[in-house]
């Protein structure tokens, strides 16, 4: 191993964001590098909770009114910054896969023109794919795939919508979200981007790209925990230009009118449907709240230091057991390392897991690391390769423990 652990702990000296991981709970003797699937807990979380749970039990429905109804709004403005939005473009509601959904049915629903061609990416996380494939089975419209690595221009003829990842789930590359905006607007389409895996992990720049349409999550880099309500951005000149299919009576102009037809709200708020959780409202609220103290081009700098530290000290030891790093350069990734082992992929996350590092194992063969600079330290990545290394060399990975798949890998 190359680099040395006490250069690693010099860099931790050096860290401007290392105060940010006193905020959150993260269990003794784990090293956590899976913040790009579900990021840790802030310790703020736990005790917005409690004061919520407090509340239903003191104040019951009256809650409603002391923050719970508008919470999706709210949330939408602390988050806006994070990701490059102005206030009132970007409202916290549903999850990744109703939002693409909704965005889908009202730019399509603008065009008037019947049809429609939606086009998603071979290669993107699935539900990108299946919701664009259900959309279009269900609506009469035509769904295609972009291959994987194929040229974006030579696929837009005719497409009407595209859904794009700005950070590519399995290798971590990064697109360049203002070129491809433009690109994609000078063919006549509109382009959804979904920002599971960019939004807290490097600065997003929503307004400056010209985007229109975004969705992300806030359950992995943002930390709003398990299931946490996601987030849908239209950006202002764009919300009031039709329906959005899934017209729930939280979208209403006025939903405590009950009246029988639907009248969407001229803003944001025409993209919520129902009733939301007010706990994980108030998990999410408190991560939020944090994140508008976090410089993220501090966080970027950190983010791409840690992946390059942790891929140095694992350089020597990949091709003499058959590992692939797939992860792109710096200035072209997310916030993850991506290794891909010809065998025993799976087993060796396994074996990592048992030894308290956390990483993630995704089919054929990847192996995934996520880098969360609020939380990780340097010493933290340069303890997880020594791991790595250790695991391969004594060869514990071939126990037959670390074949058994549980129903989430």
């Amino acid at each position: 191993m190359a680099v040395t652990l006490d250069s690693a702990r010099e860099l931790d000296r050096q860290d401007p964001l290392a105060t940010f991981k006193e905020r959150f709970a993260l269990p003794e003797d784990v090293l956590y590098l899976d913040g790009n699937s579900l990021g840790a807990q802030p310790l703020a979380a736990r005790k917005a909770v409690t004061e919520t749970m407090d509340q239903w039990r003191d104040e019951l429905i009256k809650g409603w009114n002391q923050g719970w109804f508008d919470a999706p709004e709210r949330l939408g403005n602390l988050l806006a910054p994070v990701i490059g939005a102005g206030e009132g473009e970007v409202v916290v509601t549903d999850n990744i896969t109703l939002n693409i959904f909704k965005l889908l049915g009202y730019i399509i629903g603008q065009r008037g023109d019947g049809g429609g061609v939606v086009l998603s990416e071979g290669g993107n996380f699935p539900t990108d794919g299946y919701i664009a494939q259900g959309f279009s089975r269900f609506g009469g419209h035509q769904h295609r795939f972009l291959p994987e690595g194929a040229s974006l221009e030579a696929h837009l003829d005719g497409v009407d919508v595209v859904v794009l990842s700005q950070v590519n789930y399995r290798t971590g590359a990064l697109r360049d979200m203002a070129a491809t905006t433009r690109l994609v607007h000078a063919h006549g389409a509109e382009v959804i981007w979904d920002l599971a895996h960019s939004a807290g992990a490097l600065p997003v720049d929503l307004n400056g790209s010209g985007a229109r349409y975004a969705v992300g999550c806030t359950y992995k880099y943002l930390n709003g925990g398990p299931g946490a309500p996601a987030f849908i951005y239209v950006q202002r000149g764009h919300q009031n230009s039709g329906w959005q299919p899934l017209s729930g009576w939280h979208g209403h102009v006025a939903p405590f009118a009950f009246e029988a037809d639907y009248a969407p709200a001229g803003d944001i708020t025409r993209f919520r449907t129902g009733t939301h959780s007010a706990l994980a409202y108030s998990a999410l609220e408190a991560s939020l709240a944090m994140w508008a103290e976090v410089d993220m081009h501090a966080l970027r700098d950190k983010s791409l230091a840690m992946s390059e530290l942790f891929r140095d000290c694992l350089a020597d030891l990949l091709e003499p057991y058959d590992i692939t790093d797939i992860t792109p350069a710096a200035g072209e990734r997310g916030s993850q390392v991506s290794l891909v082992a010809a065998e025993n992929g799976f087993a060796i996350v396994q074996a990592l897991i048992a030894r308290g590092v956390i990483g993630d194992y995704r089919e054929p063969g990847l192996m995934r690391f996520g880098f969360t600079p609020l939380y990780l330290s340097f010493e933290d990545v340069w303890q997880a390769a020594r791991h790595f290394r250790e695991v391969l060399e004594s060869g514990e990975y071939r126990e037959s423990r670390f074949k058994v798949r549980s129903a989430v890998t």
